[in-house]
């Protein structure tokens, strides 16, 4: 199995999520072809509700800790609830373009 169905799987399993978007955006940075690095998702869950972003990240982080020690780098995480995905009007935010793993000099 993949690691982004590993973590659709485990999102869906425990979040209950009205939308999930697990994105591969490995091919955004220096890594070789068809890597599993990189991943950008967005969680919109009623599981959300009362929690701050922080909290909401950490029950992520918390839920994906063996996919994060063994193979994810880098994990962009978007995550609200009903109200909030309603209120931006669905909008998946842009990532920006890779740095090249550290910030260009001036």
């Amino acid at each position: 199995m993949n690691i982004a169905t590993e973590i659709n799987d485990i999102v869906v399993q425990n979040l209950t999520p009205i939308r999930l978007d697990v994105i591969n955006e490995s091919h955004m940075h220096s890594v070789p072809p068809n890597s599993e690095t990189h991943f950008k998702l967005v969680i919109v869950s009623d599981s959300f509700n009362d929690l701050s972003l922080v909290s909401r990240h950490r029950t992520v982080n918390k839920l994906l800790a063996t996919q994060l020690q063994n193979g994810v780098h880098a994990l962009s995480m978007h995550t609200y609830t009903a109200d909030e995905w309603e209120a931006r009007g669905g909008d998946v935010p842009v990532s920006p373009p890779c740095m090249g793993g550290k910030a260009q000099e001036s």
